[in-house]
């Protein structure tokens, strides 16, 4: 199957397996995924991840989920920029989500990295999505 938006699939996955409370969910492996899960698993939203590969098959991620006294890490996960509609945003115009409460994944020349990282490293680029 072709996956057009590959970041909103990882997305759409994690949100669907904390609904339904899994412990472990998996996508197919791809650096972009993994630069996003890397930031998720830096700012303490999952507890981590691993790449497996098995013979004869295509890589995939297992992802390892994040609960607080029964509940999701991640109360909300949504994409910002799409396919269809990019959302591009300068170092200066880089809003706080929920007060500095949540962070934004942001796309920059720099590498995946969260708005406040963008902030130091004085960089701007595409949103891809907002975690709280």
């Amino acid at each position: 199957m072709s996956i057009n938006d590959p970041v909103g699939d990882l997305i759409t996955r994690i949100r669907n397996a904390q609904m339904r409370r899994h412990d472990n969910m998996s996508v197919p492996a791809s650096k972009l995924r993994a630069w996003v899960l890397d930031v998720l698993q830096s700012e303490g939203y999952i507890r981590g991840y691993t790449r497996v590969e098995k013979e004869g098959d295509k890589p995939t991620i297992e992802v390892e989920l994040k609960y607080s006294e029964g509940t999701p890490v991640i109360q909300s996960i949504k994409r910002i920029s799409k396919p269809g509609r990019r959302v591009y945003s300068a170092v200066n115009e880089l809003t706080p989500v929920r007060n500095g409460l949540g962070i934004s994944i942001i796309s920059t020349p720099k590498g995946v990295m969260s708005d406040q990282a963008a902030r130091e490293a004085n960089v701007g680029g595409e949103i891809l999505c907002q975690v709280y």
